[in-house]
């Protein structure tokens, strides 16, 4: 688990060297802010429209080789990237070309790099692992983009593009020599054989791989995520929070620089503080030991009526002392709401929960700021701050007020092993 902080933190700083850089050679390229955004739609894309594929080839294939893969052909294409800027033949349509492929890849290496950091674990650890894990991204989010800057200024663009695809070189190669707890492992060889023999006696030539996930590969996490209230619940508290919060890069931009007439320097004073209290909330998240979604959601709820206070402030002074705990508050709803997000679903179904999370994360992603930016303009930034952090403890509330009335419902979860199938009697008897 040291060896796979250490790689992910690595992993994690060139990548956010890489995505600073990319930002600064496209307006390079075309002098756009539009089309540097468009590029970021462009890498998130693959993740709405393949994500719940990429969870279901998780599940399918050996997560260590899969981790492995996905991680060496994200450094091919980041040095492939490297050298056309350096012969100079990287033009916009092919750097739009680029990204995409690497939203595409990411459809599978997120989900797999996730599950194979919890199965390094116990699974009463798995939220401490979760925790770590956070703070290891934020961390390499602070170095990332501090290095992008040195690095494009002594050396170049071309040199932060090859120093990521050196960090996920260095990742591919910790991978074989990491040890998964067998217990926890989705390619133990339990668990293998029985779906190799239930595939061979099939009848057709697509009994294989039926035997191996019951025949509905992707619709099995489609159908788990819908049918569990959980899931569902930890998506909306997540989904209203990121596009009413969250963006704090355009609406605390603006509220520094205009009502609170400040100007580039505070403004990175407020989100160096952002980062420390991201910091702080990781590892306060590392000791969480069973979250759960209402925990989540009151964490939400009170990140909301954090940002509304910090709407209301009168002074850059006010605003970083709210800042701080605002951030805690909502790293620790981020952490615990990815250790119930990865722990909740039973093992065989972990991957294509986790895609079917990413197609919905991003359509989050790509909602939230053209909200917000329509909200600021009707508002103005405290009015979208306070509106939107009121929304955020108002929608979470309305939730839990509903979620007590009704009675619970189970959820059918599909066997890992169809063996059972050959059993209708013990079969029924189960059910």
């Amino acid at each position: 688990m040291r060896w796979w902080s250490v790689a992910n933190f690595v992993s994690n700083a060139g990548t956010w060297m890489q995505l600073t850089v990319q930002n600064l050679l496209v307006l390079q390229i075309t002098g756009s802010a539009a089309a540097t955004g468009l590029s970021l739609s462009v890498q998130a894309a693959p993740g709405l429209l393949m994500g719940v594929a990429g969870g279901a080839a998780v599940d399918r294939w050996p997560r260590k080789v899969t981790a492995a893969v996905s991680q060496a052909l994200l450094g091919a294409v980041a040095f492939t990237t490297a050298v056309l800027v350096v012969s100079d033949r990287l033009g916009l349509g092919v750097l739009m070309a680029l990204a995409a492929v690497t939203g595409l890849i990411a459809t599978v290496d997120g989900p797999a790099c996730a599950l194979l950091g919890n199965d390094l674990v116990r699974t009463e650890d798995v939220p401490s692992a979760i925790g770590v894990g956070s703070l290891v991204h934020n961390a390499g989010r602070l170095a990332g983009a501090g290095l992008a800057g040195v690095t494009v200024a002594f050396l170049g663009t071309a040199a932060a593009y090859a120093a990521n695809g050196l960090s996920f070189l260095f990742v591919a190669a910790v991978i074989p020599f990491l040890r998964p707890l067998r217990a926890t492992a989705p390619e133990a060889p339990r668990t293998r054989r029985p779906r190799a023999r239930a595939g061979r006696r099939g009848k057709d030539g697509g009994a294989r791989g039926a035997g191996r996930d019951g025949g509905m590969t992707v619709r099995q996490g489609l159908v788990f995520f819908a049918r569990r209230p959980r899931l569902v619940g930890l998506a909306v508290v997540t989904g209203v929070s990121s596009v009413l919060g969250r963006n704090y890069g355009l609406t605390l931009a603006v509220l520094v620089t205009g009502p609170l007439a400040g100007g580039a320097e505070a403004f990175g004073a407020v989100s160096t503080v952002l980062a420390v209290g991201g910091i702080v909330g990781a590892v306060l998240g590392a000791r969480l030991r069973r979250p759960s979604v209402r925990l989540v959601g009151v964490l939400a709820a009170s990140g909301g009526l954090l940002q509304a206070a910090a709407g209301l402030s009168p002074s850059l002074a006010v605003l970083m002392v709210l800042v701080l705990p605002m951030a805690v508050v909502e790293s620790l709803s981020d952490t615990a709401g990815t250790t119930v997000l990865q722990t909740d679903p039973p093992p065989h179904l972990r991957g294509r929960v986790l895609g079917v999370w990413g197609s919905v994360r991003t359509v989050w992603a790509l909602a939230g700021p053209p909200v917000l930016g329509l909200l600021m303009e009707l508002a103005g930034a405290r009015g979208a701050l306070v509106a939107g952090g009121l929304l955020i403890a108002a929608v979470i509330a309305a939730g839990y007020a509903t979620r007590t009335r009704r009675a619970p419902v189970p959820v059918p979860v599909p066997a890992a092993v169809p063996v059972l199938a050959e059993r209708p009697a013990a079969l029924g008897t189960a059910a």
